[in-house]
């Protein structure tokens, strides 16, 4: 009698219990199941993004069949739409408030971002995979170079997606083919030098004496598997025949294939100039730096801001140039910063930012006890016109403890070049934000779908944030401190010049593609900053080709410095440098809106 007396108890407690669930649980469950789904669906169809993302992916319930590189068409990218739409409509479902205070925040990053997809669909083919300043016949041959090996798998996966970069290629020309009979192809002139890309970055030559690095670095890889006894001297020997079949039968005719199509397609496309002259192009620019900054300015008022603080640090460079004249009675000489630079070894470069952060930022030893390794490397010299002047590979977030910089040695200067760009690229930059925000990620157990979500301004714009304060410590490293030395001043002098130099490209990049600007107009703009006629070439054809990047930069950057403006405001006396740092590390990479959100709810 007892036993069913329990039974009915716990049958009229049910409803109770469900009434529990949905007001507290039912939520959280949805959110996690479908955030989950979305981050497994998304890399399990691309290989390539899996490993860089994951290193054990099992561990999160993903695995791959079938390695390859995911293939452009027109029915894949419906699908692909449709999944990113679908799951917008999920998340609609979900009621916020009911969630845990950092899902509550990943739900409206995800949201935000969703939304940016979705309206990113009403621009067909304005994207260009292949375009000369950062295209994917180059971008493609560094990531395999990056390929990390850390068992057999890696290597079997490796050479599979090897064999997939015929059809992968194939799916761009359907892309570029579709975009010529829109009107919207390349220039003949950029269709000319992807196609001296592909002939240089896959080089016929170095394939057959085995000098190309995609020789070089897949043996190097597979020594240290045999030094830690994963494959056997025969099994080396098999993986190198089948690596250099690979290469000479499939990636360089694959790479043959694609620039014969272009050759093809060349004179097909109708505008050479900004953004602003294709039918669309206006409005697809503006939503291109809103989905590139974070920023809740629209264009107009970006143009308005980057021009008032142009003139602010202009004059900042005036009076500090006249305060050098009056210690040292000389003009500034730049190479006192290049040959006189106490520090030119990359190692030692970042141990004393490391050292010298200190003062401003939170430590890494409060999140890990383990040692962050970093491996740094020079950019092969048959990429050195096709990269940037240095790079930070992002580990997998499975990974963090190992890490690489590579620096391009044919665009970075020794000296205290060499310097802020290991502090943009390492620490405080790059590295140590990726590394501080993932490791207090996982100790929250944030969900995993933000490794999908790119803010390129939060990111961006806190390397180059923490780029200028490392003229600081160089300063400091040169003249113990002492602000009004000559040195100390020729820091100032660099730094200005640096950030005047970015926000005038920035300015250029809207006037080219948002206002219409000529191309005379943009490279006299150039010329009369000081730059060399054939630099300024360079540079007009970095900014027709890379719409919004430099955006991304300094819109960034202003983005954070105002944020920490209104900490300062907001906290008043509770403000700290290593305070406000924590507070944006924490939070990770984020649109400003969001991030400005947060920042309010610690004042509140």
């Amino acid at each position: 009698m007892k036993k069913k007396k329990y039974l009915i108890l716990l049958f009229l407690l049910f409803p109770f219990f469900g009434f529990l669930f949905y007001q507290y649980g039912y939520d959280s469950f949805l959110f996690h199941r479908t955030t989950d789904a979305f981050f497994t669906q998304s890399l399990e169809n691309d290989a390539l993004s899996l490993h860089f993302t994951l290193a054990e992916p099992e561990k999160y319930g993903i695995s791959v069949n079938n390695a390859a590189l995911p293939v452009y068409s027109a029915q894949n990218e419906k699908q692909s739409q449709a999944s990113v739409s679908a799951m917008a409509t999920q998340l609609s479902y979900i009621r916020p408030q009911k969630l845990l205070l950092e899902d509550h925040y990943t739900y409206n990053l995800l949201t935000s971002w969703l939304e940016e997809q979705i309206e990113g669909y009403n621009y067909p083919y304005y994207e260009e995979p292949l375009s000369p300043s950062s295209g994917m016949q180059s971008e493609l041959p560094l990531l395999f170079a990056e390929y990390t090996f850390r068992d057999k798998e890696d290597v079997d996966t490796y050479l599979s997606l090897l064999e997939s970069v015929s059809p992968y290629f194939r799916g761009l020309i359907e892309y570029e083919t579709e975009k010529s009979k829109a009107g919207l192809f390349m220039t003949a002139e950029d269709a000319a030098d992807v196609v001296q890309q592909c002939d240089s970055v896959m080089n016929a030559d170095k394939l057959l004496s085995g000098t190309h690095f995609l020789q070089t670095t897949f043996e190097s890889r597979l020594a240290q598997l045999l030094d830690n006894g994963l494959i056997t001297q025969q099994e080396k020997i098999e993986y190198i025949a089948h690596n250099n079949r690979l290469l000479t039968t499939v990636v360089l005719p694959a790479y043959q294939e694609l620039g014969d199509s272009l050759i093809l397609l060349s004179g097909s496309g109708r505008y050479s100039g900004g953004l602003c002259e294709k039918p669309d192009g206006r409005a697809y620019y503006a939503w291109l730096v809103r989905r590139t900054t974070g920023s809740t300015l629209d264009v107009d008022g970006i143009y308005l801001l980057l021009q008032k603080t142009f003139q602010k640090k202009f004059s900042d460079m005036k009076a500090t140039l006249s305060q050098y004249r009056e210690l040292t009675g000389n003009t500034p000489d730049p190479a006192l910063l290049t040959n006189g630079f106490p520090l030119n070894n990359p190692s030692d470069i970042l141990t004393d930012l490391q050292a010298r952060m200190q003062q401003d930022f939170p430590s890494l030893s409060a999140l890990t006890s383990d040692k962050i390794n970093c491996t740094i490397k020079n950019v092969d010299a048959a990429l050195e016109s096709y990269t940037s002047p240095a790079f930070y590979m992002t580990p997998p977030i499975d990974d963090l403890l190992h890490n690489t910089i590579c620096i391009n040695k044919a665009s970075t200067s020794d000296g205290i070049e060499l310097y802020t760009t290991l502090a943009h690229e390492g620490y405080p930059g790059h590295l140590y934000q990726t590394v501080y925000s993932s490791l207090y990620s996982s100790v929250q157990n944030d969900q995993p779908v933000r490794e999908l979500l790119y803010f390129g301004g939060y990111v961006e714009g806190w390397a180059y944030y923490t780029e200028q304060l490392s003229y600081e410590y160089a300063a400091d490293l040169l003249t113990g401190a002492d602000s009004r030395s000559a040195a100390a001043q020729l820091c100032r002098l660099t730094s200005l010049q640096r950030d005047l130099q970015i926000n005038l490209f920035s300015i250029l990049d809207i006037a080219l593609h948002y206002y219409g600007a000529e191309k005379e107009e943009i490279l006299q703009s150039l010329t009369s900053f000081g730059l060399p006629e054939e630099t300024a070439l360079r540079m007009y054809d970095y900014l027709r080709t890379s719409p919004a990047t430099y955006l991304k930069y300094y819109v960034g950057y202003l983005e954070m410095t105002a944020l920490r403006q209104r900490a300062q405001a907001w906290w008043g006396d509770d403000f700290s440098l290593t305070k406000f740092h924590q507070f944006v590390l924490e939070a990770g990479p984020s649109d400003f809106p969001n991030l400005t959100e947060r920042l309010k709810s610690t004042a509140s």
